[in-house]
């Protein structure tokens, strides 16, 4: 049954997706950083949603949203319109060309993230694994 996106469920899900696969262990086992995906321009009442990840040499030790963003800080977040989410997680625009077009805007170190595309690519990967419904 598709999960909807954005939402806690399905953040928990793609944890479920991202420690299941070995391509995104082996890319991210080097990787330390958290993260926080910011989703705007959402078709209903909602200004925002915010997913938090904790990604680990490999691993993702936490995942959900954050209901108070002003009481969550990470390594990196990362802001875009639910349409480019949507592109991203159809594997229509690679992660890294989406940070460096600024189509998402991030906040964190740019030559950290570069040292580990794969990792970037396999992350994406993992969450593309997730049965997702769209919000019209």
């Amino acid at each position: 049954m598709a999960i909807p996106f954005p939402s806690d469920e399905w953040i928990k899900a793609a944890m479920v997706e991202i420690n299941a696969s070995p391509a995104y262990q082996k890319a991210a086992k080097s990787w330390e950083g958290d993260l926080i995906f910011v989703i705007t321009a959402l078709p209903d009442e909602r200004k925002e949603v915010s997913l938090y990840m904790d990604l680990w040499h490999g691993e993702c030790r936490a995942a959900y949203e954050v209901t108070d963003p002003s009481q969550k800080t990470s390594e990196f977040t990362i802001t875009a319109p639910l349409s480019v989410w949507r592109k991203v997680l159809e594997k229509k625009l690679d992660p890294i060309r989406g940070i460096v077009s600024r189509q998402l805007k991030m906040e964190g170190s740019l030559a950290k993230v570069m040292k580990a595309p794969k990792a970037a690519i396999e992350l994406v990967n993992s969450c593309a694994q997730v049965d997702t419904s769209w919000p019209n």
